[in-house]
């Protein structure tokens, strides 16, 4: 359990300390990142120092979707990732290449959570309701995608065919955003602090939330590269610790909101570092703190969500029919549920 290394490895820290021996030199590490405030646990572990004194030295590395994040893990350029589950990823699992370590974004029934949005034109003409994107364009990422899960999964309880639903891959976040607001697609589901930002702009209208389609869902895992998991397990405690304990600062500052509007406000300056970057911190800070969504706790993992979503793939033909949780899940670092 997860707790009990922790404890072990504290200890051992400590007692290290007591003895008067010197300091190991950081080991220095990659992590995956995208523009996200999901992405936020790692953001503020290393602006308050956590990774420092886990003896990590952290490089971000910036993404622009989850798929090329993996690969990246897959071959050593980076370390650790923080994404939604893909078609590559599981496909990089089952070469043995990558393994998820831990939970993050979580969707649960007290925290208000991602948006079905539908452009202007669109809901001008009719899609004010999920039940409405039958035969419309969703925009996704990638094939394979959470996007496109979600898509299917609002198909499937919705009772259309997913096939009737024209999924259009774009080239990013940000080019599903472009798209939507133009037109270009007709609908999309995203983490609520961007989506209020949008249907504020009065170019995008909110028709549903994915809560209501997929239950518990873990929209974000932790993972790393399976060489990581099996051969350095004291390297990924440490940085699970690290990033467990910007998780509690976020969840404190904007979900639980029990931490100090200074304290708060000094994490909302950390994560605007990579977050909301092309706008002043002045008009940065609300969007940032605005719809915030739960981290799990010492990155707990929802490994039945999981499982769902691999069967999906399965049905969708894309990933190996006999790729197994096994496979794509190393329990032995976090608690799961």
């Amino acid at each position: 359990m997860l707790s009990i290394t922790r404890r072990t490895f504290g200890a051992l820290a400590a007692a290290t300390m007591l003895m008067g021996a010197g300091a190991a030199s950081a080991e220095p590490i990659k992590v995956g990142i995208l523009s996200l405030t999901s992405h936020s646990p790692s953001i503020i572990a290393e602006g308050k120092g956590y990774f420092d004194e886990a003896g990590l030295e952290v490089e971000f590395v910036p993404f622009q979707a989850a798929q090329p994040m993996a690969v990246a893990i897959a071959s050593g350029d980076v370390d650790f990732g923080l994404t939604a589950m893909t078609a590559g990823l599981v496909s990089l699992s089952e070469r043995g290449a990558v393994k998820i370590i831990g939970g993050a974004l979580q969707e649960t029934a007290q925290i208000e959570g991602q948006k079905i949005l539908v452009s202007k034109a669109a809901h001008e003409a009719g899609l004010t309701t999920p039940a409405d994107l039958e035969g419309k364009r969703f925009g996704i990422t990638t094939a394979g995608s959470s996007f496109h899960y979600m898509a299917h999964k609002i198909a499937d309880k919705e009772g259309f065919e997913r096939s009737t639903m024209e999924l259009v891959p774009l080239n990013g976040v940000p080019a599903v955003i472009a798209s939507l607001r133009s037109g270009q697609i007709d609908a999309w589901s995203i983490v609520p602090n961007i989506a209020s930002g949008l249907v504020k702009s009065g170019d995008v209208f909110e028709i549903g939330s994915i809560a209501v389609y997929v239950e518990d869902y873990q929209v974000t895992t932790i993972f790393t590269s399976t060489e990581i998991a099996e051969n350095n397990g004291e390297l990924v405690e440490e940085f699970l610790a690290a990033f467990s304990k910007g998780a509690d600062d976020y969840n404190a500052a904007f979900v639980d909101k029990t931490m100090s509007e200074e304290e708060s406000a000094e994490i909302v300056a950390m994560i605007h570092e990579w977050v909301y970057t092309d706008r002043p911190l002045a008009e940065a800070d609300p969007a940032i703190r605005a719809g915030a969504m739960r981290i799990n706790e010492n990155a707990k993992l929802n490994v039945a969500s999981i499982e769902d979503q691999l069967e999906w793939f399965k049905s969708e033909n894309l990933v190996p029919q006999d790729a197994s949780i096994e496979n794509l899940v190393d329990t032995s670092f976090v608690e799961t549920f």
